[in-house]
């Protein structure tokens, strides 16, 4: 029997990738990047995975100047999308975020991998459904457009502040 006290070993605890994603949009259009994947180049929002001793809403930022070149102000939490991806086999949770663009750094040099950002409207976005790296695109840009809002103190954190 395990000593309750003992935490179980690593290899035995399962762990989903966390990642957030931010629907940054502007005058009806929206911020996505073109990457590239596996000899093609596929939309995202601007998105990546949550690093050690960071806060989702840090991860949020960072990834969003990293992939797009752009500084944002997060305004609403959009929700949770659990997803499986059947390309790497992975349980993946991520956190949208709804943001606003306050400036571009046009010099900054992008995520390897990143071709380019740029700004596409919903019917644009449709219209290019089949180079979406994932149904999560889409998702969360519709759950934007149908209102899901929250509250950024929807969630909580207990790491301690940068820098502390």
């Amino acid at each position: 029997m395990r000593d309750i006290a003992s935490p179980p070993k690593p290899a035995a605890i399962w762990c989903p990738h966390v990642t957030v994603a931010c629907v940054v949009a502007d005058a009806g259009r929206f911020l996505l990047v073109e990457e590239a994947i596996q000899g093609e180049l596929r939309l995202n929002q601007p998105a990546g995975h949550l690093e050690p001793n960071e806060t989702l809403q840090q991860a949020a930022l960072r990834e969003t100047l990293e992939e797009s070149g752009w500084d944002v102000a997060l305004e609403h939490f959009i929700g949770v999308t659990e997803w499986h991806s059947p390309v790497h086999d992975h349980h993946m949770v991520r956190f949208g975020f709804a943001a606003r663009p306050l400036r571009q750094h046009a010099e900054r040099r992008l995520d390897t991998g990143i071709v380019r950002a740029l700004w596409l409207t919903y019917p644009e976005i449709l219209a290019a459904r089949a180079r979406l790296r994932s149904t999560l695109v889409l998702t969360a840009i519709e759950d934007w457009l149908a209102g899901q809002r929250l509250p950024l103190a929807t969630l909580r954190s207990l790491l301690p502040a940068a820098g502390a």
